[in-house]
């Protein structure tokens, strides 16, 4: 090691980008500490691009771009890609779901929970960037209309939200209500990622992985400074840089949502719309079926269903589907690219992915 290490003189933390730490070994038997690499990342003042554990609700878009690396590097030709899961009661495992997220020492020993925790950064985002309450419930009524084109989605049958359901409904963690949270079920699903070269063009319908992205800036909510520095604008810059697109080149977006306030931050960080602008284009329709830029056309996680990790899954199938043309009456006209983003923890792990029709 002392060897290794005196061929790199001026090695410092803000050099190493890439971070390896299996939590069997560090958080010890027994520990809820899962997610060891956001700990390790933030208490080492390291801002991995590449990062291996359990990744959260960004899991399978690290999958994805790890399936991406192994067929590139020729250890493999086809990656099969697979998540089930079950979200863990809210009465029974709240409390031990926020201890896989949140600090011992800084938040959970004021009994903080997840829904508080976003709503934080809710709040904030809100102050700066002047969201209002109308335009959160703008979020979850473009997904319910979703949602009502997918027999496949949790709220399928529950019926339309307005604007006014939403405040209106069951109050969670100010300004969260009932409907700006997803929605706790199970489920699963399927990717099978293989070699551009191998795809029979002329016989099968493709989706081509051009972008990738990934940052892994942060561990538990106290340690961001501000809601804009999460990672998720270099995480999407990544992404089109590699891919040689820009955000007004891509034909719909799926957005992880576990609160209506994340997608909003998401098209602004990714440039798709200004700076505080994200809840008006929510609110213009813009997202919704027929809109200019069709948001989470499942339902996302807010009505299709939120079945924990496994869930960024969902994104992953449905922007596949969409760019392949097998997404049935949901179908988007003329999508020939599509932009997924992930992300695990309070927006601790971040992995863009953009599709395309055409490699």
């Amino acid at each position: 090691m002392e060897r290794f290490l005196s061929d790199w003189p001026d090695l410092a933390p803000g050099m190493i980008d890439g971070l390896l730490a299996p939590p069997a070994f560090i958080a010890g038997a027994g520990s809820t500490n899962t997610y060891i690499h956001q700990r390790l990342a933030g208490r080492l003042g390291i801002q991995p691009r590449f990062a291996e554990t359990l990744n959260a609700g960004a899991t399978y878009g690290a999958m994805v771009s790890r399936a991406v690396l192994a067929i590139e590097a020729g250890l493999c030709n086809a990656v099969l890609c697979v998540g089930v899961g079950k979200f863990p009661s809210v009465h029974a495992d709240g409390a031990a779901i926020s201890t896989l997220v949140g600090d011992p020492e800084f938040e959970l020993c004021y009994g903080a929970s997840i829904p508080a925790m976003y709503a934080m950064v809710a709040q904030r985002f809100m102050h700066r960037r002047g969201t209002t309450r109308d335009q959160l419930s703008a979020v979850a009524v473009s997904a319910r209309e979703w949602a009502l084109t997918n027999p496949d989605a949790y709220m399928h049958g529950r019926g339309p939200l307005t604007l006014a359901d939403v405040p209106a409904s069951r109050p969670i963690a100010t300004p969260f209500h009932r409907f700006d949270c997803s929605v706790p079920c199970e489920g699963g699903g399927a990717l099978l990622i293989v070699k551009g070269a191998s795809v029979d063009r002329a016989s099968t319908s493709a989706a081509y992985i051009v972008g990738i992205g990934e940052t892994h800036y942060h561990a538990p909510i106290s340690e961001i400074a501000e809601p804009t520095a999460t990672g998720l604008a270099e995480c999407a810059q990544q992404a089109f840089k590699m891919s040689g697109l820009s955000p007004k080149q891509i034909s719909i977006a799926q957005l992880y949502d576990a609160f209506t306030i994340t997608p909003i931050m998401q098209l602004e960080e990714f440039g798709f719309v200004e700076p505080g602008a994200g809840g008006e284009f929510f609110e213009s329709d813009a997202t919704g079926p027929g809109g200019t830029l069709p948001v989470n056309t499942f339902g996302g996680l807010l009505s299709f269903g939120h079945t924990g990790d496994s869930s960024g899954m969902s994104f992953f199938v449905e922007a596949a589907q969409q760019v392949m043309g097998l997404a049935g009456k949901r179908q988007v006209d003329n999508v020939d690219t599509a932009l997924v983003h992930t992300y695990g923890g309070i927006l601790t792990d971040n992995v863009t992915v953009i599709l395309r029709r055409e490699p």
